[in-house]
C-alpha cells in the first residue's frame, strides 16, 4: 500500500520546485508557509501542520513547541491570514530548538498543562492563553491585534470578567494592568 503524504506538505516532504508546480497547476493551495491539495478544506489542524512545519529542523518536528499568540490565533481562526514570523513557545524548564528558521521565534514561558490545546497532533495555546498573550505582549494592539482577540473572544465564548479572573489570580504576571485596560475595551 503507497505511503499517504500529509494533508499540508513543506519542503521537508517534497522540493520547493515540486510544491511551486504543483500549486501552478492547480492541484496545491498555499496555506500558511504550507501547501495542501485543493480537495482538503481547510481546518485548524492544517494550519497547525502548516506552523509547526515551518518550525522542522533537519532533523524533524519538535514536539516540545508549542503555538502561541498570532500563530495560535491564526490556527483558532481569528485571524484570516497566517502572520509572516511564527510565534512558538517551550515549557520554561526544556530548551528551545536550535537550527530553527528566521522567521520563527521560541521563547521560553511559564505555562501549565491546562494552557495548551492539541490541534490535529500539534500543540497550540489555548484560546483563553492566546488572548491573554496577545493583550499582555502585542506591540500591534491598537491594530490588528485588537480585532483579533475580539474574534477570539467571540468564537470562543470568553468574556473579559474570565480573562480578568484568570490573570488577576496569577502572581507576579508581566504585563497584567496592561492587558486588563486592553481586554476591557474589547
Amino acid at each position: 500500500m503507497p505511503q499517504r503524504l500529509p494533508s499540508v506538505l513543506s519542503e521537508s516532504d517534497l522540493p520547493a520546485a515540486e510544491l511551486w508546480a504543483a500549486r501552478l497547476d492547480g492541484q496545491l493551495f498555499r496555506i500558511g508557509d504550507g501547501f495542501a491539495p485543493v480537495d482538503e478544506i481547510e481546518q485548524s489542524s492544517h494550519r497547525a501542520r502548516a506552523v509547526h512545519a515551518v518550525a522542522a529542523t533537519s532533523r524533524g518536528a519538535d514536539y516540545r513547541l508549542i503555538a502561541e499568540q498570532r500563530s495560535a490565533a491564526w490556527i483558532w481562526g481569528a485571524r484570516d491570514v497566517a502572520p509572516v514570523h511564527q510565534q512558538l513557545c517551550v515549557v520554561s524548564d526544556s530548551r528551545g530548538g536550535r537550527d530553527l528558521p528566521r522567521a520563527v521565534s521560541v521563547r521560553e514561558v511559564v505555562i501549565s498543562g491546562q494552557e495548551i490545546a492539541t490541534v490535529g497532533g500539534f500543540r497550540v495555546t489555548t484560546p483563553l492563553r492566546t488572548i491573554i498573550d496577545l493583550a499582555r505582549f502585542s506591540d500591534d494592539f491598537e491594530g490588528s491585534d485588537a480585532s483579533t482577540v475580539s474574534r477570539l473572544m467571540n468564537q470562543a465564548g470568553i468574556g473579559f470578567e474570565r480573562c480578568e479572573q484568570d490573570i488577576t489570580r496569577r502572581r507576579n504576571l508581566p504585563g497584567k494592568r496592561r492587558a486588563l485596560q486592553r481586554l476591557s475595551r474589547c
